[in-house]
């Protein structure tokens, strides 16, 4: 269907740790025989309801629900899942078709047809939901029905993107019984077709999951049973991992736990380190009088040392960012480097001055403390000793818990704040157009005509993804221009795991989403 590049996923054996990979085709043979694996994470579901969620709930999604496409071990780009097969039937990208899998059944036992599949999707863009996945689906006009199996997407623009779109799990396919047309639910109930079914679950403490008798997909499931467990920080997770209450960690590991592994690595642990296309940035708020001005945007671009914030925060566990799209991807540019060049407290004295702003700028800086880290709190201190140190800025920072902390930034309430981004699929796109217009995944609008009405729409009528590189880098060029949004670093994937793991690396996704089925235990080497 398309023909773009994907990063390519590094993974080495680190210090003297052993390398997953080795030991991936060795199952055990009774998996059930030491209990159910258990998975420690820093990132817990903010909603269990799909057309809710455009975060970290996807981790979940992913191993409980279904979507029409998914991305196999290896895939490059999303192949069927829930569906038999999927295709463009025209050539402006303009009509989908999808035929789901004959016989198709939900964990309960009701059937999974055609109906639910429009129900799960119209009800994303009518619930409309603050910080939701709507915005995903600007381009689809209305979804057609033709008896149990087969769905026709109907787009009002061309968008050769369409496909990566039904692959991530806010696509996920929900029982119209159990989750109504107009709202969402807020119980702890999950009603979900995909390779497990939700047991229990505790909010921000763990999530029980069980295999799905009644999954039909290409999800090989190589354990019985997954319990993940949510930690606030990654010290007591690492500790978890240690006294062997948890088998396996991953998002959240601090850079310090990680050099302690790497350094210190024992016969019964193990780490991978995998490329990754998760990223972190900055984000200036309109309505604030300070933020609003570009003079003011563009001297913190000038000021910002993200090869400080990589060595001495993150102990080198991330890389430095000078553009909205992460290196490994089709179209990345090195922009903010090439216009403001290294880090410059004369030069941002002249921008700051030339706009007429000769006294100290006040700026209040937020950032969540429990989603992205726990280097996080850290960073935001090397921001505001660096923008402070230059005599240019008085800086104030202030915290809130995830699930508060967006509420927040939905209403507008902060000048300036940290967000991170997990791609919701691996393609230049997916950095860019999530992040401008009125309405964007940040809550905070973005008009830029150039790259919503010309940019986007004209790649997006590409199928071959690499001849969209021109349109990608002339709308990173703009975002480098407005100073809207100043990217950091791009992070890396490490998967701690106890020495009797394997599947680790076959775990991450393209999206560098775990899919928990991958893990098993071994029982030999």
């Amino acid at each position: 269907m398309f023909n773009r590049n994907r990063f390519l996923r590094r993974v080495a054996a680190i210090a003297s740790i052993s390398l997953v990979a080795g030991c991936s085709l060795l199952s055990d043979s009774d998996p059930d025989s030491q209990g159910p694996i258990v998975v420690g994470t820093t990132s817990a579901p903010s909603t269990l309801d799909p057309a809710g969620a455009y975060d970290g709930s996807w981790e979940l999604y992913r191993n409980i629900f279904q979507t029409l496409l998914a991305y196999p071990n290896g895939a490059t780009t999303p192949q069927p899942d829930a569906a038999e097969s999927c295709s463009f039937t025209d050539s402006s990208s303009r009509t989908y078709h999808c035929k789901l899998r004959a016989g198709m059944k939900f964990a309960d036992g009701d059937p999974l047809t055609a109906e639910a599949v429009r129900h799960s999707i119209d009800r994303i863009r009518k619930i409309n939901a603050a910080g939701g996945p709507a915005g995903l689906l600007g381009s689809l006009d209305r979804v057609e029905i033709s008896g149990d199996r087969d769905i026709v997407f109907h787009l009002n623009k061309p968008d050769a993107t369409f496909p990566f779109v039904l692959a991530t799990p806010a696509m996920s396919i929900v029982d119209p019984d159990d989750y109504p047309a107009n709202s969402l639910r807020k119980d702890t109930k999950v009603y979900g077709s995909g390779p497990y079914k939700l047991e229990s679950y505790e909010d921000g403490k763990q999530a029980v999951l069980v295999g799905n008798g009644n999954y039909e997909g290409f999800a090989n499931r190589q354990n019985s049973a997954v319990t993940i467990r949510y930690f606030q920080d990654s010290a007591s997770m690492v500790k978890a991992l240690r006294d062997k209450q948890i088998d396996v960690t991953y998002r959240g590991l601090a850079a310090d736990d990680i050099l302690a592994l790497q350094q210190h690595g024992t016969e019964d642990l193990q780490l991978v380190d995998g490329t990754g296309t998760d990223i972190s940035y900055l984000v200036f708020n309109p309505k604030d009088s300070w933020a609003r001005q570009p003079a003011v945007r563009k001297a913190v671009a000038q000021i910002v040392d993200r090869g400080a914030i990589a060595h001495n925060v993150y102990k080198d566990t991330v890389d430095p960012l000078y553009s909205m799209v992460p290196k490994g991807l089709t179209g990345h540019t090195t922009d903010f480097f090439d216009d403001f060049g290294n880090p410059s407290v004369a030069k941002a004295r002249k921008i700051l001055s030339g706009a007429g702003i000769t006294q100290r700028v006040p700026l209040t800086l937020w950032y969540t403390t429990d989603r992205y880290g726990s280097e996080t709190a850290l960073m935001f201190k090397e921001l505001k000793r660096q923008l402070e140190d230059s005599g240019l800025f008085t800086v104030t920072l202030k915290s809130r818990p995830w699930k508060t902390y967006v509420v927040g930034f939905q209403k507008g309430e902060y000048p300036v704040f940290g967000r991170g981004w997990f791609p919701d699929f691996p393609d230049a796109d997916n950095f860019i157009a999530p992040f401008v217009g009125e309405h964007n995944a940040l809550g905070t609008p973005y008009p830029s005509k150039d790259i919503t009405e010309r940019l986007v729409p004209h790649s997006r009528a590409e199928s071959d993804r690499a001849k969209t590189v021109k349109d990608m880098e002339e709308a990173q060029q703009i975002m480098v221009d407005d100073a809207r949004l100043i990217p950091l670093w791009q992070g890396r994937q490490f998967v701690a795991a106890s020495d009797d793991i394997s599947g680790g690396e076959q775990a991450l996704d393209p999206s560098t989403i775990m899919t928990m089925w991958a893990l098993h235990r071994k029982t030999s080497w």
